[in-house]
């Protein structure tokens, strides 16, 4: 009898020190880190972000303290890119990867609310069409329709924006030339070099398509193409010639080193860290030949 009641009298103490324990841990104030990731959650991405983070309480509360404390508020907090710039990059990669669609609707609503219109946010979804395919473009703009209509059905109205008003070109191929070589004066004699020979309707294709269809087009500024470009293909990992040729271009056009490092970070939690450190090293190769 005496084992029992000893027994129940331990049982009894575990439970009360469980019970401390749990006290505690839910007294804890949350990490300035949370703090900070919370209320940049909150600006960017607003009720949907917070929806996201919800969701995650009954099964994995940890995934969503990482979330808030690494996304928001270690990489998103950061200086050296525009909170715009940050949600084209972050719309452009997981409409390029096309394996997260809730999250990309997450994101449109995240560029809507930092000052992408609806045209812009059209634009970087129908350029994933040159570098991820037009099955990855037709999904997010199945992506956009979805968000416009439920931020219509919750009063919200977003600013349209421009629409694209280039005229079709007589001559798309000279067109294309054009567009590449404000991008890299050199890269027309490079395709052509290397590819005319072998495959001169890849030259042509992509010249005429890439460049005088999509590139040309007047109503998403340069820089954000190039974001776009640069997000995309860091995320998708499988083309570094390009990925370094739009490395590049965008600091042709006016991106700094600074900028693309961020983009590198910023990716890191989209895409992961190795293509983080992949398109790390491919900017610092190209900042090196840059430098000689």
């Amino acid at each position: 009898m005496k084992k029992i009641i000893m027994t129940i009298i331990s049982i009894l103490g575990l439970i009360q020190m469980i019970n401390a324990q749990t006290k505690n841990s839910t007294d804890m104030k949350p990490s300035e880190r949370y703090v900070k990731g919370w209320e940049k959650l909150k600006e960017i991405d607003g009720e949907a972000g917070e929806k996201v983070i919800n969701g995650l309480k009954d099964i994995s509360p940890d995934l969503g303290k990482f979330i808030i404390e690494y996304a928001f508020g270690d990489v998103y907090s950061r200086d050296g890119l525009d909170l715009k710039s940050k949600e084209i990059a972050v719309v452009a990669s997981l409409t390029a990867m096309g394996t997260a669609q809730p999250q990309l609707k997450v994101h449109i609503n995240g560029a809507l609310n930092t000052g992408s219109t609806i045209n812009e946010v059209k634009e970087v979804i129908l350029q994933m069409a040159v570098y991820s395919g037009f099955p990855s473009s037709i999904n997010g703009m199945n992506a956009l329709k979805e968000v416009l209509k439920e931020r219509e059905a919750h009063g919200i109205k977003d600013e349209v924006g421009e629409m694209a008003t280039n005229s079709t070109p007589i001559n798309r191929l000279e067109l294309g030339k054009e567009e590449l070589t404000k991008l890299d004066s050199l890269q027309v004699e490079r395709l052509n070099n290397a590819y005319n020979d072998f495959s001169p309707e890849l030259v042509k294709l992509t010249l005429e398509f890439g460049y005088a269809d999509v590139f040309s087009r007047n109503n998403l500024a340069p820089k954000y193409r190039q974001i776009a470009t640069i997000s995309a293909l860091t995320a998708l990992g499988n083309a570094q010639p390009q990925l370094k040729f739009h490395i590049n271009a965008g600091l042709n056009i006016g991106l700094t080193v600074e900028n693309i490092k961020e983009i590198m970070l910023l990716m890191s939690v989209y895409s992961g860290f190795p293509s983080a450190i992949n398109g790390t090293n491919i900017l610092k190769e190209v900042v090196s030949e840059r430098s000689k």
